[in-house]
């Protein structure tokens, strides 16, 4: 991952590099994710199911796993670190990429 680690109120987090924007990339179709809407089709035929706990953010449930998945609502928003945690739950079904 690229980035610079910021630590700032007690808390360190990875915050992306200007330099280079990252995509999340759907391995099997080698299609880049460019919409939730996308996002939640591909993620759903992978057993994923929305989870409405919390209005401000878009969930994803696997109910034979502990694992969620917590987006930020606007697409704007989705970093690579959003798309780092796709990639750790769903391994070998998307890779995060350079554009």
């Amino acid at each position: 991952m690229s980035g610079v680690w910021v630590f700032k109120g007690g808390v360190v987090r990875l915050v992306d590099g200007e330099s280079s924007r990252k995509v999340l990339v759907h391995i099997p179709t080698n299609e880049v994710i460019t919409s939730y809407e996308v996002l939640e089709h591909k993620l759903s035929a992978l057993g994923w199911e929305r989870y409405y706990d919390d209005p401000s953010l878009l969930q994803f449930h696997k109910r034979s796993t502990v694992h969620l998945i917590s987006l930020p609502k606007d697409f704007k928003k989705f970093k690579s670190v959003h798309m780092y945690d796709i990639v750790v739950k769903n391994r070998n079904v998307f890779e995060v990429r350079d554009m």
